[in-house]
């Protein structure tokens, strides 16, 4: 039985007041967290930590502080905005409007649901943007890290935005349809989608979409080529090349990684990397790397985030067919209609807005399982290359990217996805 207009209204109600409590709540607790940060680093910044001090001089370590305390500025502007934007889409009415507007001009059906989700993308980007602008071209270029151009950040947007439509327009007609057409079970197939999608992802990333950013060179430098191949080898790993980035277009930052799987599956070098570490440290940072695949953890988080993703689409499932669900974050659905096809993309929409207000709580857990495959990826490395020198290039590369050495625990506890340099460090050699 449908519930009355009193009822509705008030399960709206308290809807809209859990929200708007669990969003300030949030806010409160990441501001907290940023201005425990801030002090620290700063109480911390006129010495090099003991441990360090022979190997970090103090303007390095200066540097980092200034650098992470700039950030952790930016990041407080950053948490401010994002939640007036996720007010202003929701109990403010922005996202209720945009969809009253689209529907004047497009009227009910996929049209005006792909095009809802569009205008919803595009306007979310411009809100963000110049935030974005201002930590490439200023935050980053103030510390000597930023080394791209406005004509190559512009490409990039380019880009990616022809991507993203290329791509996501005909996914979301596909989970759209599956919404309206698959029935009560509609989820579970649009799971099935989600998971193939992002499979496919995989594979295509490294060979076709990767290429379109960045230049891909093979790895010419034969002392490393020699001692990563055998150390693939000795760790009975496969990959289609060894290959060399060009991450210096865009930023001094350094960082190796691999992309894809199966056949498709790659190692590449930022060629940052390869200019601050010796061969002996490029391979022990490659054997950290192997460790992640070999303790399965990239399979241990693909499945997290599978599982995480199938239980949040079932609970859509159930959100979108409650009136209270729209009604309470600020939209009107179109009860004449039932809640079928026409509000598949508000339920998208809203369910997107509200997930990052409640996972806020559950960073922590993840932090904490991730911190926990560094360490178990460190000790792989140790015992398949030379822990010493894992050892000196994070050391370098904490100084080298002007990470901080002293954060806040309570802060590197709940954020930090590795662990803070002084544990990290003392389990490998010294």
């Amino acid at each position: 039985m449908p519930p009355t207009l009193n009822t509705l209204n008030s399960l709206a109600l308290n809807v809209s007041l859990a929200f708007a409590a669990v969003l300030i709540a949030g806010v409160l607790l990441k501001l907290w967290l940023a201005s425990r940060q801030i002090r620290h680093v700063a109480r911390h910044r006129a010495s090099v930590p003991p441990v360090f001090a022979s190997q970090v001089d103090l303007a390095a370590h200066q540097k980092a502080a200034d650098y992470t305390i700039a950030r952790m500025r930016v990041s407080i502007v950053d948490v401010l905005l994002a939640a007036v934007i996720t007010l202003g889409w929701t109990l403010l009415g922005g996202l209720d409007a945009l969809n009253q507007t689209l529907l004047a001009m497009l009227g009910g059906g996929m049209a005006q649901q792909l095009a809802l989700l569009a205008a919803f993308m595009v306007i979310n980007g411009l809100l963000e943007m110049p935030l974005s602008l201002y930590q490439t071209f200023v935050l980053e270029q103030r510390f000597g890290f930023n080394r791209t151009t406005v004509g190559v950040w512009l490409s990039d947007l380019l880009k990616s935005s022809l991507i993203g439509a290329l791509i996501g327009l005909p996914l979301a007609a596909l989970i759209l349809w599956l919404m309206g057409a698959a029935g009560p079970a509609w989820w579970f197939w649009t799971w099935v989608v989600w998971v193939a999608f992002n499979l496919l992802l995989l594979l295509i990333y490294p060979t076709f979409i990767a290429p379109l950013f960045n230049r891909f060179e093979p790895l010419q430098d034969e002392t490393v080529r020699e001692r990563v191949t055998r150390l693939m080898e000795r760790c009975g790993f496969r990959a289609s090349g060894l290959f060399v980035m060009d991450g210096s277009r865009r930023s001094a930052h350094a960082n190796a990684y691999f992309t894809g799987f199966g056949a498709s599956r790659r190692v590449v070098f930022f060629d940052t990397l390869l200019n601050q570490l010796s061969p002996g440290e490029i391979e022990a940072v490659l054997a950290h790397e192997l460790g992640h695949f070999r303790r399965r953890h990239v399979i241990q988080r693909m499945a997290a985030l599978f599982l995480a993703s199938l239980l949040g689409l079932a609970l859509l499932g159930w959100l979108s067919n409650q009136a209270w669900f729209f009604v309470g974050l600020g939209v009107l659905p179109n009860l004449g209609a039932g809640l079928g096809a026409p509000n598949d993309a508000l339920a998208l929409l809203l369910f997107l807005l509200a997930v990052p207000v409640f996972s806020t709580f559950i960073t922590p857990v993840w932090s904490q399982l991730s911190r926990r495959h560094e360490f178990e990826a460190d000790a792989f490395a140790a015992e398949h290359a030379s822990g010493r020198e894992l050892a000196t290039a994070l050391l370098r590369l904490y100084r080298d990217n002007a990470s901080t050495l002293t954060p806040d625990p309570v802060f590197a506890r709940f954020y930090y996805s590795h662990p803070p340099a002084a544990e990290r460090l003392a389990r490998l050699p010294a």
